[in-house]
Order: C-alpha cells, then sequence, then structure tokens
C-alpha cells in the first residue's frame, strides 16, 4: 500500500510540475539570458540563441520582456566594424530578478530530483520483488 501511495503522490507532482512547465521553460530561458547578458553584454541575440540553444524569436521575446519590466537597459553602440549594436547591461532590478529567478530554478530542480529519488526507488523496490518471483519460477520448473 505504501508503494501505491507514493506512486499517486509521484503522479499528483507531476500533474503539478505538468501545469507548471510551461511557465517554468519561461522563466529558465528569462534566468539564462539574464546570466550570459551578465557575463559578456555584447552579445547579440543572434550569438545568444546559439549560446543557449534557443530559437533566435524566443531570445528577441524575451529580451523585449525584459527590457519592458526594466531588468536590462539595451544601449546603441558601434562595433569595431562600423555596424551598430546593442549592449545588454542588467539594471540593479535586473540582478535582483535574476537571484530571484535562480532561486525558483533551484527549489524546481530540487523538486524533481525528489520526485525523481522516490520514483527510483519504488522501481529498485518493484525490481527487487519481481527478482525474487523470477528466480523462483525458474527453480520451479
Amino acid at each position: 500500500m505504501l508503494l501505491c501511495s507514493s506512486v499517486h503522490r509521484m503522479n499528483d507532482l507531476a500533474q503539478d510540475n505538468t501545469q507548471c512547465t510551461e511557465t517554468g521553460a519561461r522563466d529558465e530561458v528569462r534566468l539564462r539570458v539574464l546570466r550570459a547578458l551578465e557575463a559578456n553584454p555584447e552579445l547579440s541575440q543572434r550569438q545568444l540563441a546559439a549560446q543557449l540553444g534557443v530559437s533566435l524569436g524566443g531570445v528577441n521575446y524575451a529580451l523585449k520582456a525584459l527590457v519592458e519590466r526594466g531588468f536590462v537597459k539595451a544601449d546603441n553602440f558601434r562595433r569595431s566594424d562600423a555596424k551598430a549594436a546593442y549592449l545588454y547591461v542588467l539594471t540593479p532590478k535586473g540582478i535582483v530578478e535574476k537571484a530571484s529567478l535562480a532561486t525558483a530554478f533551484l527549489g524546481r530542480k530540487v523538486e524533481e530530483y525528489e520526485v525523481l529519488r522516490q520514483e527510483i526507488e519504488a522501481l529498485k523496490g518493484e525490481l527487487g520483488s519481481g527478482d525474487a518471483a523470477e528466480s523462483g519460477k525458474g527453480a520451479k520448473s
């Protein structure tokens, strides 16, 4: 019975996680963008997209939202090849947001880890009792 309640609890957590997946994925992209820009404010959107493994449109969408909310400031500058570019600088609000997103991200990953750990233990238990049943069947033959 304990195994069944654990499985039901894992299923409930999985459903809750599914509902939060979209928000979590969006927050993860925002966090990754903020971290990358903090390390290198001169990255272009194309470079960010390649570095993060996200579509160019996804990076553009995330950057627009971050700029609109005041987390990132976009300044024009001229590159050495005389092309116009942007310098993306985290604002003080952006630094606080990055910390908040990182805290939430860590919390989600710890919860995911705990669910996976419980699932692994449940599977080990199933395999342990399955091995005994199979070895018993083999002995009877």
